[in-house]
């Protein structure tokens, strides 16, 4: 038998922990706890070093992120701390490997950049601020709308702008050539995705970018290219929607991008990405889509559709892949943004080329983020 916790965040006023149990011939999924917290935790993210401690934001107009201890038992404690994000609605917060917290305000356009003390459990407010607003023409009726952050590297964060249509590399840089310990947040390069394609979330699995694009239902795959060039090249790009989907009324939305890597059990590397019907829903609710990448390095290299698989879910935003550590990559946790279905755990098969249900629990009847403990 083997249990993990799993806490979830969504559009409440909590954040509740999960323990799903595995045995040789069952399954549960158990709601352990709620912990209040500020208004809609949709995002959360573990601290990388100390692993007691994790962060959320709270996706609001006056944007907040907050940080909270881990109890033992995998409930969460009073709030730690809280800091305003500068913007509107963040949607997406990370903690970087030197123990910054990147937060992007997706209403607003902007991001911020804060040093933690105590271990992290602490924002430093005395800090300079470190704040990057994206450009948008209004007289072009253009809007930033930046949904994610990826840590490319100590001082490089790349992020997509589903608004803009780009990929934005942004460097922490000291401020002045003679003041060396206070950096502020500059736009040093970009990647410009297809138009209308509205870049959601990235990945970068070798030497190979992988862009879920909300508003095409694509997905993408290119090179990755080096600071200041936009010279990335387009390897593949395939639709990401169930062709047997409902013929009216839908209305597609890319939502989560997960690329787990290779293990014992799975060697063969997946990409899962999650649709959205923000239509009339269909009753075998959305799919999550299963890829591969074939003939790498090749000139036939291309994205392979392997599976859709119908999950009874509506609105598919929070998907999440379990550690390696005692066989948790078997599982996938995914929840809706809307409907009844609460919390569904799925177990890899077939290698990761498709997805069974082994249990659910309703009830919460959505959740947007998980972590798993």
């Amino acid at each position: 038998m083997v249990s993990w916790r799993i806490l979830a965040g969504g559009y409440d006023a909590f954040i509740a922990t999960y323990i799903f149990t595995a045995t040789a011939n069952s399954y549960t999924l158990d709601l352990w706890a709620k912990s209040a917290t500020g208004q809609n935790p949709t995002w959360l993210a573990k601290h990388p070093s100390n692993h007691s401690l994790v962060y959320t934001v709270n996706e609001l107009g006056n944007g907040q992120m907050q940080s909270y201890l881990i109890n033992p038992v995998g409930s969460l404690s009073v709030a730690l701390d809280t800091q305003a994000t500068l913007g509107a609605n963040p949607q997406y917060l990370t903690v970087l490997s030197n123990g910054k917290v990147m937060v992007v305000n997706t209403s607003t356009g902007s991001g911020r950049l804060v040093n933690t003390t105590d271990s992290g459990a602490k924002f430093n407010a005395s800090a300079p601020v470190e704040y990057v607003q994206f450009p948008a023409e209004t007289a072009r009726d253009e809007v930033s709308n930046p949904t994610m952050v990826l840590e490319y590297s100590p001082t490089e964060l790349w992020i997509p702008d589903r608004g803009k249509d780009i990929i934005w590399r942004v460097t922490e840089q000291p401020v002045g050539p003679n003041i060396t310990d206070i950096f502020k947040l500059n736009i040093t390069g970009n990647i410009t995705q297809p138009e209308k394609s509205g870049p959601r979330q990235i990945a970068i699995v070798d030497d190979r970018l992988y862009v879920l694009q909300e508003k095409s239902n694509t997905l993408q795959i290119q090179t990755v290219p080096e600071l200041p060039e936009d010279n990335s090249t387009v390897i593949s790009r395939v639709p990401i929607i169930p062709t047997d989907g409902p013929r009216y009324g839908a209305d597609w939305a890319a939502g989560a991008l997960v690329i787990p890597p290779p293990s014992e059990k799975f060697p063969d590397r997946y990409i899962y990405v999650s649709n959205r019907n923000l239509g009339v829903p269909d009753e075998r609710g959305d799919t999550i889509a299963i890829f591969e990448l074939v003939n790498k390095g090749t000139k036939d290299e291309a994205l392979k559709l392997v599976k859709q698989v119908y999950t009874g879910l509506n609105q598919i935003r929070g998907v999440s892949i379990g550690p390696p550590e005692d066989g948790g990559d078997e599982y996938l946790l995914a929840s809706g943004q809307t409907g009844q279905a609460g919390v569904v755990v799925f177990q890899r098969v077939d290698g990761g080329r498709d997805l069974k249900p082994v249990v659910a629990n309703q009830e919460i009847p959505n959740r947007t983020t998980f972590v798993w403990l």
